[in-house]
């Protein structure tokens, strides 16, 4: 299973709205045949494995990071090819929570006189899909708010300048997260005071994996000029209603995507835009700042994970902004607690990464 797991990370960011899902076979104590999922329209991870395997699929042993799914969609269903091609047993580290599937693919299996196994490195199966988990039980993507701080907070000094306060090895795994998430959001202030590409760039070179790059703009001022709005990849602009028609003129032909949501003013809800972009098949949603969007996001109890980058630098100054804004909390009983806490080094900076919680949840 362990090998299973590590293929389905392969897959991440690059077959959404499926599931990352990695499968082995393995006959005689050897690996007969293995894969894991390709991109929407392409064969599922258990399809892979039973076509390098040939033959020596049958009376095979197949390990699967997810339930095999049981339901024609763009693919055929994995459990009649299981089932075809002679599995004799079958591990999968957790039930599919897609409604579709359910438990229906396991029973199939079953019925057929196949062993099915479940819940060998569940939890660990579970966090890699999170996202999906979170998409297909609640219809909403998972949110992971990232950014970057110094020790006092600041993600930005009084000039507003925040370049660099993570360093170079921060900045490879940013770009390396980047090319495992569907969408990155920003608010507008970030656009146009740091002009972002907002690309994924993991060693210096741009991703053949780009996700939506997605900013709130509830007032329409995102300038058509903006690098957010070119390179590779899509952009969607998110805004209320009142805009300027000629500013959305401008930035579609620009080449971003407009998407009006209800409201005006300085604030959305932020609710809408995540259902209209699961809707889009976006598992994943990186909030990358900055601190009026994050806590819009906080306040609104919509944040799954939290990453942050806390830099050995002192900033100080009223002005600086902060790395979250919003209402926030009246009373520290009110506050966001990281739960499952996870600390690395990252050159001289430290990741600590965490699931939000409230006390009593």
């Amino acid at each position: 299973m362990q090998r299973a797991l590590a293929l389905a990370r392969q897959a991440l960011g690059r077959v959404s709205p499926n599931p990352a899902v990695g499968a082995v076979l393995v006959r005689d104590g050897q690996v007969v045949g293995e894969g894991f999922t390709q991109p929407p329209g392409g064969p599922h991870a258990e399809a892979v494995a039973l076509e390098q395997a040939g033959e020596a699929a049958r009376g095979s042993t197949l390990y699967v990071s997810l339930e095999p799914c049981c339901h024609q969609g763009r693919t055929p269903p994995c459990t009649e090819a299981i089932i075809a091609a002679g599995v004799a047993e079958v591990h999968m580290a957790f039930p599919d929570p897609d409604p579709d599937v359910s438990g229906r693919g396991q029973k199939e299996l079953e019925a057929a006189g196949i062993a099915v196994q479940v819940g060998e490195r569940e939890e660990e199966a579970r966090r890699l899909n999170e996202a999906y988990v979170k998409h297909r039980t609640t219809g909403l993507p998972f949110v992971i708010a990232k950014f970057a701080a110094s020790l006092d907070g600041r993600i930005a000094a009084a000039s507003g300048d925040s370049r660099w306060i993570s360093g170079s090895e921060s900045l490879r795994w940013a770009h390396e997260q980047r090319t495992m998430v569907d969408a990155m959001m920003v608010g507008v202030n970030t656009i146009l005071v740091d002009d972002p590409q907002l690309t994924a760039r993991p060693g210096g070179q741009e991703s053949e994996h780009q996700p939506l790059r997605v900013v709130v703009d509830s007032g329409g001022r995102t300038p058509a000029s903006a690098r957010v709005l070119r390179g590779p990849g899509r952009a969607l602009i998110a805004t209320g209603e009142g805009f300027d028609p000629s500013w959305r003129q401008a930035v579609e032909a620009a080449g971003a995507e407009v998407l009006v949501l209800a409201g005006r003013g300085d604030s959305l809800d932020l609710r809408p835009l995540l259902t209209a972009l699961a809707e889009r098949g976006v598992l994943s949603v990186l909030a990358e700042g900055g601190g009026i969007l994050l806590g819009s996001l906080f306040d609104q109890g919509l944040v799954d994970k939290v990453q942050v980058i806390i830099a050995p630098m002192i900033i100080g100054a009223v002005e600086a902004p902060a790395a979250v804004a919003g209402r926030g909390a009246h009373r520290l009983a009110e506050a966001w607690r990281l739960r499952e806490v996870e600390v690395e080094r990252l050159g001289d900076n430290v990741l600590i990464t965490g699931y939000p919680s409230k006390r009593g949840e």
